[in-house]
């Protein structure tokens, strides 16, 4: 039997156990991948200072974000597909950080609806909103995630274009899915995916198929999807998006200190310093290298969290010294679930907690609340 001791390890399991089409759209960036690989390189740059002879009982890494309390400043972050991971994936993930204690944000493009994932894995889940051309259609969106008591919207702004990625127009990954003879036989060597899959209804777009007239299967889902992102997506719709939802409103994709401060304008509640994981514009800023400008301009005036390349507790502590009141794993959740359904995700989740727990109390503090640059060896952070 393995022995899971790090995400690299489920990461591992999961590239056995799912099929190579949905694996790579999972564990892939745009064009050369260079921003992709810099989210998690430029972590392993940051060295931490060293401290003993410190009492390190009774450690604390509980926080709030946007004024939810949470058993760390981690967050799960919308990742796309996730259902095609393991089946019915973004239930199994939502009841995995529900027990934890950590908040789960369902994707617009899940395979579970937002009414199965409220129905199956509990309420207060936060909703990730991707705008659409289709206004009614998110106006419904938004409505459902209301109903479903979600506790925030998370609205992305980096994708109103698609960015190439290579490895899915290799692998044939659409909607639906090319079956390839290559793609069949790669399938057909995951009996634990397949019979998953198998067993449950949910193989689509839980909140596109059924929600839209003239979509009812993936075959002209595809179609629908390919003409719904918004090019023209512009500030006046956050506006008009907030006050649609009414609630606690996350932007996310804010890489650049100009676009920090419009989102302070926005008046939203937080900004999520992140560039899509690297699958958008290949080339820009690692997120923890923009992180620290954007918390020296906006700080104050609004919460900063981020995403991007985190892959360990340290990965966090890190990211919170350098002023992200909260963090977001995508691909870090992706391996635990490919791995082992919802027993992996609770795996990813206890690996990060532990690791975080333990460099905190090598760096000298009990409580994640008190951490911040004084724990980094100067000269090896962003200024």
């Amino acid at each position: 039997m393995t022995v899971i001791t790090t995400i690299e390890d489920l990461r591992v399991l999961a590239q056995k156990r799912v099929p190579r089409m949905f694996y790579d759209y999972a564990d892939s960036g745009s064009w050369t991948e260079g921003t992709y690989r810099a989210n998690e390189s430029d972590f392993q740059a940051i060295k931490l200072r060293q401290r003993v002879a410190v009492n390190m009982e009774n450690r604390s890494t509980r926080t709030t974000m946007i004024g939810q309390s949470t058993a760390m400043p981690v967050a799960i972050a919308p990742t796309g597909l996730t259902g095609m991971q393991h089946a019915d994936g973004e239930i199994l993930a939502a009841r995995a950080a529900r027990k934890f204690g950590i908040p789960f944000t369902l994707s617009t493009m899940s395979i579970c609806s937002i009414e199965d994932v409220a129905q199956h894995a509990g309420e207060g889940f936060w909703f990730q909103l991707y705008v659409m051309k289709d206004r009614a259609f998110i106006e419904r969106l938004i409505d459902r995630a209301k109903a479903a008591n979600c506790g925030a919207l998370v609205l992305t702004l980096d994708l109103q274009i698609l960015g190439q990625r290579h490895k899915d127009l290799k692998n044939g990954l659409s909607a639906p899915p090319k079956l390839t003879l290559a793609n069949m036989i790669n399938i057909a060597s995951k009996p634990r995916w397949a019979l998953g899959m198998a067993g449950t209804k949910r193989r689509q777009f839980g909140n596109i198929v059924g929600h839209v007239q003239g979509v009812t299967d993936m075959a002209n889902l595809g179609a629908w999807t390919a003409q719904q992102f918004d090019p023209a997506l512009n500030w006046g719709d956050v506006a008009w998006i907030k006050a649609r939802w009414g609630g606690k409103l996350i932007l996310k994709g804010i890489q650049d200190v100009e676009d920090a401060r419009l989102a302070v304008q926005s008046g939203a509640d937080a900004l999520i310093v992140s560039n899509h994981g690297g699958r958008q514009l290949d080339g820009a800023e690692s997120s923890i290298r923009a992180l620290p400008a954007i918390v020296s301009e906006v700080g104050p005036a609004i919460e900063v969290h981020m995403d991007g390349g985190i892959r360990s507790g340290q990965d966090v502590l890190k990211a919170r010294a350098l002023g992200a009141r909260g963090t977001y794993i995508g691909r870090a959740m992706l391996y635990g679930l490919g791995a082992m359904g919802e027993e992996g995700v609770s795996k990813a989740l206890e690996i990060i907690h532990k690791e975080l727990d333990l460099t905190m109390a090598f760096c000298g503090h009990t409580d994640v609340e008190t951490v911040d640059k004084s724990i980094l060896l100067p000269g090896t952070y962003p200024a």
